[in-house]
C-alpha cells in the first residue's frame, strides 16, 4: 500500500503496466487474432501478477509478463474447446431430447394443465406457487378471505394431481 506521501505511480506494477501493457496487448493480440480479447487477457495478467505479489524487483518484465499471459491464452483456449464441445453435444441431440426443447415441453404441458382451472383459482394458485405469496397475503392482494384462497388452493392441487395421475385432465 502507498504511503499518503508516495504518489500512486510510483507503484512498481504500476510502471511495469505503463511500460508493458500496449506491447503485451500486441503480442496477446498476435496469439488470439483479437485486440477486444487481447485487451481484457492483458488485465487479467496483470491482476493475476497483482494478486500473486510477485512484481517486486522483476530483472525481466516482459519475460514474466510473456509467461503469466502465455497460461492465460492455454486456459482461454481450453474453455473455448470445452465450451465448443458442449454446443456440438447440444447440435448433434436430436430436438426432441436436448434440454431446451425438453423444458419447452414441460412449460406448455404445465400451461395446458393450469388452463383447465378457473380464472380466479389459477390466479390463487400461481400466486402461491410460483410467486411463492402466503395464502393470507394472497387474501389480502386480491380482496377475498383466507378460506377462500385454501378452497381453491385444494382444488388447485387436486386438478393438478389428476392431471398427472390421470389422462383425462389433459
Amino acid at each position: 500500500m502507498n504511503s499518503p506521501s508516495t504518489p500512486p505511480t510510483s507503484h512498481p506494477l504500476h510502471v511495469i503496466y505503463q511500460e508493458h501493457y500496449r506491447w503485451l496487448v500486441q503480442l496477446l493480440r498476435r496469439k488470439l487474432g483479437n485486440v477486444e480479447q487481447a485487451a481484457d487477457l492483458a488485465q487479467d495478467t496483470f491482476t493475476r501478477i497483482l494478486a500473486a505479489n510477485q512484481y517486486h524487483d522483476l530483472r525481466e518484465p516482459k519475460a514474466y509478463l510473456t509467461t503469466v499471459s502465455t497460461r492465460l491464452v492455454a486456459q482461454h483456449f481450453r474453455r473455448y474447446a470445452l465450451e465448443q464441445a458442449y454446443l456440438d453435444a447440444l447440435a448433434s441431440q436430436p430436438e426432441a431430447t436436448s434440454p431446451v426443447a425438453l423444458v419447452v415441453e414441460a412449460l406448455a404441458a404445465i400451461s395446458r394443465v393450469l388452463e383447465g382451472l378457473p380464472a380466479r383459482t389459477r390466479e390463487i394458485f400461481l400466486l402461491s406457487q410460483l410467486d411463492g405469496m402466503k395464502y393470507v397475503d394472497i387474501a389480502r392482494q386480491l380482496g377475498i378471505s383466507v378460506n377462500v384462497v385454501q378452497k381453491a388452493m385444494v382444488k388447485g392441487f387436486q386438478h393438478c394431481y389428476q392431471a398427472v395421475y390421470t389422462a383425462d385432465a389433459i
